[in-house]
């Protein structure tokens, strides 16, 4: 399936960009030339290849969930720059 003007065109007016006629050409030329690698990576012997989800091996890096003693009131608003009350000020939004 090869891309078309016209289907550059149906995608830019989704993504609501506008492109002139010298930028949809380019595009579709782009789109048909990564659809051809696709085509070729079809072709290549997969046979006895592991699938991998991840190519650098991620692990779960969650810690457990222990519960530990909160800080002391004055020790977590020692550092913040604002505070009143106890509790930490923020900038005013509205």
């Amino acid at each position: 399936m090869a891309i078309s003007v016209k289907d550059v065109q149906h995608i830019a007016s989704l993504a609501c960009v506008d492109l002139n006629e010298t930028e949809q050409e380019r595009f579709a030329k782009q789109f048909n030339s990564i659809l051809e690698y696709f085509k070729e990576l079809d072709g290549l012997n997969t046979e006895g290849v592991e699938p991998t989800y991840h190519v650098i091996g991620l692990n779960n890096v969650f810690r457990e969930d222990d519960a530990y003693e909160p800080l002391p009131q004055e020790e977590a608003l020692k550092n913040a720059p604002r505070h009143e009350k106890g509790y930490f000020k923020g900038p005013r939004i509205v």
